[in-house]
């Protein structure tokens, strides 16, 4: 899995950008938020979250780590790919979607394009509480959310085949257990131990 790419813009669109990285081009898909933010810059770091379809392989590009983790919170909503998600944040900065879900503001949600009554109800109702957590006042729920340990021992357990929602909530109390600095094989001990 890729994280970021640090590299010379080489050509630039408002839905992709392919970026030279020690001389390998990569094409990383876009939001027009992303655009804005890079398009008067040579050289960008783009964090990066690659899906893997049946049918194809693509990278998305992120100008920050925010907008990669709504990116990847409305991946699981149920009805929502990774188009669809793309679609709203090229919509709404990611301030402004974390505002309209928080607010319950479905109206705002259907005027983006694919998004109908019940898509916006699902999104809103399966990220309120996660959207809450994320926001900038809550800092000590985001500074865990950016926990290299945390997330790799996030990872692990779902690929042992726990789910998201279950291995998040078993994670923040092992942290809490365990202090910030934890290790992650002794995260994934401690959270073995909730779920």
């Amino acid at each position: 899995m890729y994280d970021y790419f640090n590299g010379k813009i080489e050509n630039l669109t408002p839905t992709q950008v392919t970026m030279d990285c020690n001389g390998v081009g990569y094409l990383l898909q876009i939001s027009l938020y992303t655009y804005t933010a890079i398009k008067d810059v040579k050289q960008f770091k783009l964090f990066a979250h690659q899906v893997v379809r049946e049918d194809a392989q693509l990278l998305f590009g992120f100008a920050d780590e925010e907008e990669r983790l709504m990116f990847r919170e409305l991946l699981n909503v149920s009805g929502v790919g990774a188009s669809t998600a793309r679609i709203i944040q090229s919509s709404l900065a990611p301030d402004q979607l974390r505002s309209v879900i928080s607010k319950g503001d479905a109206a705002t949600l259907q005027k983006v394009k694919g998004i109908g009554a019940k898509s916006a109800q699902r999104i809103i109702i399966d990220l309120q509480d996660k959207v809450n957590k994320l926001s900038p006042n809550s800092g000590t729920i985001l500074s865990s959310l950016h926990n290299t340990s945390r997330e790799d021992a996030l990872i692990a357990l779902m690929a042992l085949g726990f789910a998201r929602a279950s291995a998040e909530k078993a994670l923040l109390s092992a942290q809490k257990q365990l202090g910030s600095d934890a290790k992650v094989e002794d995260l994934i001990k401690a959270s073995l131990n909730y779920l």
